[in-house]
């Protein structure tokens, strides 16, 4: 049957079914939902002209209570605090709301309200046309160097869940910005995340030497808020050699230094996670091969990248795991910020907590997130030209050269680390068709 015919049966069967008696009407109703195959009480609706069809039919459901500046707002808010999910997203909104109005101009009262009683799932529905869908394969580094077998006999060997009531024992690990290449010499990153708050700190260190990754725990240690109690590594010899051996163990408190299994990533999975949330988000995996880049990189993270990420962007931890019918369900706990997790921490003292208050008082998300922006352009330009360098370098005699490009109209496709990364350059289209380029700065994958 047409979706005319159905139409005019509708209609006919309307006229004659409010003059029909009970009886009358629940045969009318049986054989109209016969007919047209629907539910009963979908027939009586249509028969009492609350369900139309076509192109006057009304949305089902109530109506949207968000009006279109208050998802601008929420959109720019989400985008600037690193496209968190939608439970993220709602502890961020009062994080960032007074940042927001100082830049932006202010907002109404009641359109605040409104925007922070929107829950976590209509929150998702409201950047969902924003969010980016990534696919391909699996970036695989490589790994070079080999442990001592002597540190690894007294190292022992620290797997399964942690817990720990306070902050200080923290989780290590480094991430190679070699650009698949483990030769020559080239900028990596020192990642420790707190298991307790999910604090996390970065350090730009100039190859993976076991001196570099002793420089870049004590500059580390300089800025943190807590004492390193404990620290996890892997099997790397960046950290099982003497001089971390020297710097952790012969000091007057010794830091109690443990590794994970070889070849078991999970084992330290809170790293892992930060490796690519705050580094690889960030940085991409281009080749950062000329040493300007390392106090840039350094000055990215310290004034700017991690006072956001740790003031501003709340986080959730792992509850409870369970395992029902062959499915595992999660429970998380309510996001907080790694900041707020060190407010509430009993452990942390009260001198530090006052500290925290006060630095994150003089700090502006908005602000440092466009801080971000302009630091990133910076570093990206230098790693264009370099790599333009070497295609000049390595090209073959009156083979393909690479098209010229305006570094300027370039610049924003390869900051799209989170809130641009939906929308693709010309530029990078076309060093992709034109000529091979081994190291892509913006092909970067986002949450």
């Amino acid at each position: 049957m047409s979706k005319k015919s159905k139409s005019e049966l509708l209609e006919y069967r309307r006229k004659r079914y409010g003059r029909r008696n009970r009886e009358g009407k629940s045969a009318m109703i049986d054989e109209l939902s016969e007919v047209m195959s629907w539910d009963r009480k979908h027939t009586i609706k249509a028969l009492n002209a609350r369900v139309t069809q076509g192109r006057s039919a009304q949305r089902r459901g109530s109506k949207a209570r968000c009006g279109e500046r208050d998802r601008e707002i929420i959109t720019e808010i989400w985008k600037a605090s690193e496209q968190p999910c939608g439970l993220r997203l709602k502890a961020t909104l009062p994080l960032w709301m007074e940042s927001y109005a100082e830049h932006h101009g202010a907002i109404e009262e009641e359109m605040k309200k409104r925007i922070l009683s929107c829950s976590a799932r209509t929150l998702e529905r409201i950047t969902l046309s924003h969010r980016l869908s990534t696919g391909g394969g699996k970036k695989v580094g490589r790994k070079t160097g080999r442990a001592s077998n002597r540190i690894k006999k007294f190292v022992p060997i620290r797997c399964g869940p942690q817990a720990f009531e306070g902050p200080g024992w923290m989780e290590a690990d480094t991430v190679s910005h070699g650009g698949g290449s483990s030769s020559g010499d080239f900028l990596w990153s020192l990642t420790l995340t707190d298991f307790h708050s999910g604090w996390t700190e970065l350090a730009a260190l100039w190859g993976n030497r076991a001196g570099e990754v002793r420089v870049g725990l004590e500059r580390i240690e300089k800025r943190m808020p807590f004492e390193l109690l404990g620290l996890d590594c892997d099997n790397g010899s960046e950290f099982l050699n003497e001089v971390l051996e020297a710097y952790l163990l012969k000091r007057i408190r010794a830091v109690d230094w443990t590794r994970s299994r070889a070849y078991k990533k999970n084992d330290q999975a809170h790293v892992e996670q930060k490796n690519f949330t705050h580094v690889r988000q960030l940085l991409g995996y281009g080749r950062f091969a000329d040493l300007r880049l390392k106090s840039l990189v350094d000055d990215l993270y310290e004034k700017a990248w991690l006072p956001l990420r740790n003031h501003f962007t709340p986080v959730m931890k792992l509850v409870e795991k369970q395992r029902i019918a062959g499915k595992v369900r999660k429970i998380y706990d309510k996001p907080a910020t790694p900041c707020d997790r060190l407010l509430a921490c009993d452990k942390v003292p009260s001198a530090t907590k006052a500290e925290l208050r006060a630095l994150r008082a003089k700090l502006d998300p908005l602000a440092l997130a466009q801080e971000i922006e302009r630091r990133l352009s910076e570093i990206f330009t230098i790693a264009e030209e370099i790599q333009d360098d070497s295609w000049q370098e390595n090209a073959p005699l009156g083979g393909l050269q690479p098209p010229a490009a305006n570094v300027a109209d370039s610049v924003p496709a390869l900051l799209a680390y989170a809130r641009f990364a939906s929308t693709a350059s010309a530029t990078s289209e076309s060093h992709l068709t034109t000529y091979k380029n081994t190291h892509k700065f913006n092909n970067r994958r986002v949450s």
